[in-house]
């Protein structure tokens, strides 16, 4: 991406869209920010096949579906505050309006139940792109639904998402729409805590992001798209596939792990505000995303594969190399040295 100047300017405008999004002070300056962050990642979508354009085409028809339903709502939220008189009840009721505003950006960011577009156009795309699409994408999206939050919504959004991400990978052989069942499962836990605090969500979302990061630049280093390709990949360097498994458990948040470190919290967050309910059943469809996840690393542990010896050099860089070994070494031991610098001060 970054060897091509037209990538890095749409990269610049499409960072440029988030922010004015962010730091915009009324909703049609948010939402020209979403149509530049749009416009923007169309052009790096493009990767000159035919499943890339096919991807770039699908996600501007539905993301231009949700910016016209945006902005038919702004404009009748307009028309309806100026015939109604200015309370503090117009902005807490989720009327009409409001829920137009919210499903829209639901259908932006791929919650459930407007997900169905998300793991269609992850799988036509690249690795960078896709792990651009699970992260960077989200941020203008959310923020814009933390100033319209319904506890009663917001619990239907997640739950739904975290069983539709959850049910949906149980099946899946490909790593990209793996990736992108388990980014609406994690979706779930970022939209519930909307509904405690918006710096819950922010340590969720860095946590999410890095995560993602970490498995995102090992399959990309190696070009691995499938699972089988992961097994005979892997043979060669038997630390280097413990380390991808204990990244893959990481990301689905087994304890020993840093990936449990934002569930954690927001768990006992949820507990603390009586939401018992809610947090059973994140954590009961969360142990589905386990599943697949763990099914993976005993296929590749427990069960015999034909090793294929003549795969046996890569050509991966030492800067690469070195990275991903850092930033996985934090991933598996980030429970720990968190825990002891917490028992320490």
């Amino acid at each position: 991406m970054f060897n091509n100047s037209s990538k890095i300017l749409f990269f610049l405008m499409l960072m440029m869209g988030t922010i004015i999004t962010i730091s915009s002070n009324s909703w049609l300056g948010a939402w020209m920010g979403l149509e530049i962050n749009l416009l923007s990642f169309i052009p790096l979508m493009s990767d000159n096949n035919l499943m890339s354009t096919e991807a770039s085409l699908k996600y501007f028809l539905t993301q231009a579906l949700a910016s016209t339903i945006l902005l038919f709502s702004f404009i009748l939220m307009m028309i309806n505050k100026n015939y109604m008189i200015y309370s503090n009840m117009f902005m807490n009721e989720m009327n009409f309006t409001n829920l137009m505003i919210f499903s829209s950006l639901l259908l932006k960011v791929g919650g459930a139940p407007f997900h169905f577009w998300f793991p269609n156009i992850i799988e036509g795309l690249s690795w960078m792109n896709s792990f651009i699409l699970m992260t960077w994408q989200k941020i203008a999206p959310f923020m814009l639904m933390s100033y319209m939050i319904n506890n009663l919504l917001v619990t239907i959004c997640s739950i739904l998402s975290i069983m539709s991400g959850a049910l949906g990978g149980l099946n899946q052989s490909l790593l990209r729409k793996l990736m992108a069942f388990s980014s609406i499962s994690h979706l779930g836990w970022m939209i519930s805590s909307l509904m405690l605090n918006q710096n819950i969500w922010f340590m969720y979302f860095l946590f999410y992001s890095f995560l993602s990061f970490n498995m995102v630049l090992m399959f990309n280093l190696w070009k691995i798209f499938h699972i089988n390709k992961m097994f005979s990949t892997f043979n060669y360097s038997k630390p280097l596939k413990f380390m991808l498994m204990f990244n893959l458990l990481s990301l689905g948040g087994l304890p020993p792990f840093m990936g449990f470190i934002p569930k954690w919290i927001l768990i006992y967050s949820l507990t603390m505000n009586n939401q018992f309910l809610l947090t059973f059943i994140m954590i009961s469809f969360t142990l589905l995303t386990l599943y697949f996840y763990i099914r993976i690393c005993y296929s590749g542990f427990m069960l015999n594969h034909y090793e294929l010896k003549w795969i046996n050099n890569f050509q991966v860089s030492k800067m690469q190399m070195n990275l991903y070994l850092y930033s996985s070494s934090i991933s598996l031991l980030g429970l720990p040295l968190i825990s002891s610098l917490y028992i320490m001060f």
